[in-house]
């Protein structure tokens, strides 16, 4: 049901967005597509429109050549659909922690202009909520200077701290639309693999944290016969209602926000979904809380599940580029891998297929040139793949190089091992 707000249209509502701001566009399903599409329908009579967000999902028609002299892509985390605005000559990205973008609109060293944000109806007191995503998007509508919202009542009520006054927007659009939905099937025996390996590193009344994906899917499967398991998470998708129903999850042993589930955005299908609407048992919460080392920490047996492009012989990850293409974004792999290893008993862990789908390796004597690396191999402890599971922590060198060739898949051993020689002057024992 509409409430009693002034709606109005797409274009109307982008039309005093000005040459030279910097607009926040809200993330993940929660990307306001009408408004954003509006937008970038104003190309040609606007300049130099610094956009600035996480993860985009749906159809965005951006490479037109009107676009790209409108609009620049500065991109704090890098998905499929921009991929390219943000590798060209109108576009960058911006290497950062997940859990400091917040700090970037604070301080004013990417203060937003404006905030395109995708909200849930007004309930009768006037809140609405940013749905799916609260993550960065709390602190892009603290520090804009104008807010726009795109109302959908196919946006779930969610609670925690995602809660915004409608009395706030400087102008409203009514769409009824479905979110973007994001579906991981069962992708085969080596993913099967993984999910074995490393569910066999979770023990009873930890405390998770895994992303979207094949892996965390199959990670999930293999934990029915858990106990106690807890949810702190920047994200969490369709996997995780199924073990909350089955009294695997019960968040009974965390220590922050115990008895709920935290997280900072959800993507999946309808179903997770229809699973945070309304629900108290879930809180999404500014990602610069549940982000925080500090916090994380707090929580027992923290286990991080990440994965990676590519890993070299001495546990560098390179979790955001291809060399200097840049593929994705440091995101939070970092926040929670070293609050994982500051936990009691938590297992900082980065699982993978030891190959791509082309069989090239995926554990590489060196990084590509150019390429990033997230977690520092200061940082690397458990590394999983389809072929074992090693623990780098405490380990020198040579014994670092040894254990991942172990993991590595047998047609590339020859190569490894060879590149093992040339470093350490002797093959592997």
């Amino acid at each position: 049901m509409r409430n009693q707000l002034n709606y109005v249209t797409a274009d109307e509502a982008v039309r005093d967005i000005n040459s030279g701001e910097r607009v926040f566009v809200h993330g993940s399903a929660a990307t306001p597509l009408a408004l954003l599409h509006a937008l970038l329908r104003r190309a040609g009579s606007v300049k130099d429109i610094e956009l600035t967000a996480i993860s985009l999902y749906g159809r965005i028609e951006w490479n037109r050549p009107e676009v790209l002299d409108s609009f620049y892509m500065n991109s704090l985390f890098v998905s499929e659909n921009i991929r390219g605005w943000a590798n060209s000559q109108r576009g960058s990205y911006v290497p950062v922690f997940l859990s400091e973008i917040p700090q970037l609109f604070d301080s004013g060293i990417l203060k937003p202009d404006v905030a395109l944000i995708h909200v849930s109806p007004p309930d009768y007191h006037g809140y609405c909520t940013l749905g799916t995503s609260a993550d960065i998007a709390i602190s892009a509508v603290r520090n804009a200077k104008k807010i726009i919202a795109q109302v959908n009542p196919q946006m779930p009520r969610v609670l925690g701290e995602g809660f915004i006054h409608s009395s706030k927007f400087d102008a409203v659009v009514w769409e009824d639309a479905a979110l973007p939905e994001v579906e991981y099937p069962d992708t085969g025996a080596i993913t099967d693999k993984i999910g074995q390996q490393v569910a066999s590193l979770v023990e009873d009344g930890a405390t998770l944290q895994m992303g979207i994906g094949a892996i965390p899917n199959a990670v999930l499967k293999y934990l029915e016969h858990h106990k106690d398991l807890g949810i702190h998470t920047e994200m969490f998708s369709d996997g995780v209602p199924a073990l909350v129903h089955k009294g695997v999850i019960t968040n009974t042993r965390k220590k922050v926000e115990p008895g709920k589930i935290v997280s900072t955005f959800v993507l999946g299908t309808r179903k997770v979904y229809d699973f945070i609407d309304n629900n108290p048992y879930v809180n999404c919460m500014d990602v610069a809380f549940v982000n925080d080392t500090g916090v994380i920490r707090q929580n027992p047996k923290v286990t991080a599940i990440n994965s990676a492009i590519e890993i070299d012989l001495t546990g560098q990850v390179c979790a955001d580029s291809i060399g200097t293409y840049q593929y994705s974004g440091i995101g939070g792999q970092m926040d929670f891998m070293r609050g994982a290893a500051l936990s009691e008993g938590g297992k900082p862990i980065i699982a993978m297929p030891s190959v791509t789908s082309r069989g090239i390796s995926r554990i590489v004597p060196e990084l590509k040139p150019g390429a990033g690396v997230v977690t520092t191999r200061g940082h690397i402890h458990y590394v999983a793949t389809e072929h074992g599971v090693v623990n780098l922590y405490g380990k020198n060198m040579e014994q670092r190089a040894r254990m991942m060739i172990s993991i590595a898949d047998p047609s590339h051993h020859e190569m490894l091992e060879r590149a093992y020689h040339e470093r350490f002057g002797r093959l592997p024992r």
